[in-house]
């Protein structure tokens, strides 16, 4: 028969067990999360599931998955048993009794949910709004009653202002801000504030009325986290699952969902680690993969706050070192991400994660491409395959292209070879694999076509593999003008000319009528253009982007097997939109802020705001193409629909802040 368990001893053991996770000691973490006599602790059960899920999610370790599943599932049938003992015993807190296991009945349920997710396919999105949809009351009832007046009472690790009432990106203030009666700002062509909101009386957790020891601490932390994520997850969810959630009666508030975050991250407790983890994540995505961001000054600065907040309590923790290396790779410093990813993974380190070492190399891997370092790249993604059993064929498949830039074919040829048996001896196989089958089918044709030796196809491939992988994790957006130059000159170097002369593109002569051309297909061409429209968009020279994602399109219609291009390539012109679009509002603002009379601003004001207009009309439709072609049957189609949720979003964040929504 069970029995009650005692929340504020099993909370301490089990935090130690936490402490050790994240310093890196998962081995030591299991051992207290399994540690005899805790069979009944839905937070020593808990724990060993956030082990497993970290293991399988951080090292892409989908077979673990099951592992994770079990004790999540266990986890949860030991919370409800608990919450029902604790409701007949008087409350060792100040809140209604069980409550601290209704909070560890939803931290289950996030992480079922979560697990799900991970698989990046629509069967596993719609099972993670299945697992979301069973805790949904749940969460809501647990914010409802343990923050009755809302969030802004609450302190946050970040202090910037708030921009907009309905950004998707919101600032996060503290208390002490909001304490003082600033409003929101009412928008740039706004004419009208918001009034002033009466404060409401300090609730239990405020600054004013702090929580009672760790039990109460957790309680808080953990129903804003659970929250927080059950919202964040639902907004960040794939167009077409999304459209389940609506029918099934949800609404997702992705601002409310990133405040109840960061309240949760500012506190002390276990939940403030995992709160911060899902911020530095998503603004990690934010700005690597979404392409655009309405306030990128703004979201690294809560990133860094949040990275630094987490890095005092665990300073050797592998993964607040993978944050800081994003920062630093996002705000143009690669040569330092290296270097701080190198001393990540530096050998002999007393304790390890290998699993999170997994991701430090994937991201070493990719600045190291940025940098044109191709042999090094190839060397860190063969690594991989040696740390962790996610696609191996993948790793091989851009590491074969890494060789194809080096010029060493040899090698490149050789990990080709090795692919497609991989492949057919893996249970499982990743949308990445799909789509590698199909390219290897395509050199081999083109080898064939060529009349070169059918064995030794990696001499068809005159665009690498990991260049065109690159695209869709949006590598080229951060890489810097020498090595960008380099590669337009590679490119446009490729025949047929392409016919276009810039800055960085000379005109090439027509080649020779019986010459084998290095491009032949639809296929490639597409792809050239869209490389050569993306490179360009990153050192500015937004002209002949445009020009370059024009071509793309046209060579789309004729395609063989890339699929993809047209919608990826509408979602760049997406993003080149916005970024002239802020590029051009510059003058106009200056314009609106020099006026040196009423009407002066008037009209200033009504051109701003009609560039703006056409700017967002622009964005919009060519983002609705992309998501039209996501929606058909094509490859990679769940990454590229995460990516356009999330520049869906920024654009609206965008469109609030100029009181245009």
């Amino acid at each position: 028969m069970p029995t009650e368990v005692d929340a504020a001893d099993t909370l301490r053991l089990a935090t130690e067990g936490f402490d050790l996770l994240f310093t890196n000691d998962l081995d030591g973490a299991i051992d207290v999360f399994g540690t005899e006599g805790q069979e009944e602790s839905p937070f020593h059960l808990i724990g060993l599931g956030v082990c497993a899920f970290l293991k399988a999610a951080l090292g892409m370790e989908f077979d673990l998955m099951e592992d994770a599943t079990e004790c999540l599932a266990l986890s949860e049938q030991v919370a409800k048993r608990q919450i029902k003992l604790a409701k007949a015993s008087p409350s060792p807190h100040r809140f209604p009794p069980g409550t601290e296991w209704e909070v560890i009945h939803t931290d289950a349920l996030v992480f079922l949910g979560l697990t799900h997710a991970l698989s990046e396919s629509y069967r596993g999105y719609l099972q993670c709004l299945y697992e979301l949809n069973s805790a949904h009351s749940k969460f809501t009832k647990l914010f409802k009653t343990l923050y009755p007046n809302g969030l802004d009472e609450y302190a946050t690790p970040g202090h910037t202002p708030v921009s907009s009432p309905k950004a998707s990106n919101p600032s996060l203030p503290s208390s002490v801000e909001q304490s003082t009666g600033s409003a929101a700002s009412p928008g740039f062509f706004a004419r009208w504030g918001f009034p002033f909101s009466t404060p409401a009386p300090p609730v239990l957790g405020t600054i004013a009325n702090p929580p009672n020891g760790p039990l109460e601490e957790m309680i808080l932390s953990g129903a804003a986290f659970g929250y927080g994520v059950f919202n964040l997850v639902l907004s960040l969810l794939p167009s077409r699952v999304r459209s389940v959630a609506g029918f099934l009666g949800y609404n997702h508030d992705r601002q409310l969902a990133l405040q109840a975050l960061a309240v949760s991250a500012a506190r002390s407790d276990i939940h403030a680690v995992f709160s911060g983890l899902v911020l530095m994540t998503y603004y990690g995505v934010i700005l690597l993969v979404s392409g655009y961001q309405a306030d990128e000054e703004h979201i690294v600065k809560q990133y860094k706050g949040i990275v630094e907040k987490v890095s005092e309590r665990y300073p050797n923790g592998t993964l607040w070192i993978l944050n800081k290396a994003k920062i630093q790779r996002v705000t143009k410093d690669a040569e330092g991400a290296i270097q701080t990813l190198r001393e990540g993974l530096v050998p002999g380190r007393e304790e390890w994660f290998p699993e999170a070492d997994a991701l430090l190399a994937f991201e070493l891997a990719w600045a190291l491409l940025g940098f044109r370092r191709y042999e090094e790249c190839a060397e860190t993604f063969l690594e991989l395959t040696a740390i962790n059993s996610w696609s191996h064929a993948t790793y091989r498949f851009v590491a074969a292209g890494c060789y194809v830039s080096a010029g060493k074919l040899d090698q490149a040829q050789e990990l080709l070879d090795e692919i497609p048996d991989g492949i057919k001896k893996r249970k499982r196989t990743v949308s990445t694999e799909v789509f590698i089958k199909k390219k290897l089918e395509f050199y081999q044709k083109k080898q064939v076509r060529r009349g070169g030796d059918p064995k030794r196809y990696v001499e068809a491939i005159k665009i690498s593999p990991a260049e065109e992988f690159a695209i869709f994790w949006n590598a080229h957006a951060h890489i810097d003008n020498e090595s960008a130059v380099a590669r337009i000159k590679e490119l446009s170097a490729l025949t047929p000319p392409l016919g276009i002369e810039t800055e960085y593109m000379l005109a090439q002569p027509a080649p020779p009528a019986d010459t084998i051309l290095d491009l032949d297909t639809p296929d490639e061409l597409a792809i050239r253009c869209l490389l050569l429209g993306i490179i360009h968009r990153t050192i500015g020279d937004y002209d002949t982007s445009r020009a370059m994602f024009k071509d793309a399109l046209k060579h789309y219609a004729n395609i063989e097997i890339n699929d993809w291009v047209g919608a990826v390539t509408y979602f760049e012109l997406t993003v080149l939109e916005m970024k002239y679009g802020e590029r051009k509002a510059i003058p106009g603002e200056a314009k609106v802020n020099e006026a040196e009379n009423e009407e002066e601003e008037d009209k200033a004001a009504e051109a701003l705001f009609d560039h703006w207009e056409h700017v967002f009309k622009e964005a919009k439709e060519a983002l609705g193409q992309a998501h039209a072609m996501c929606l058909r049957d094509m490859d990679l189609s769940a990454r590229l629909d995460s990516r356009i949720v999330m520049l869906k979003g920024e654009i609206k964040t965008r469109m609030a802040s100029l009181g245009l929504d």
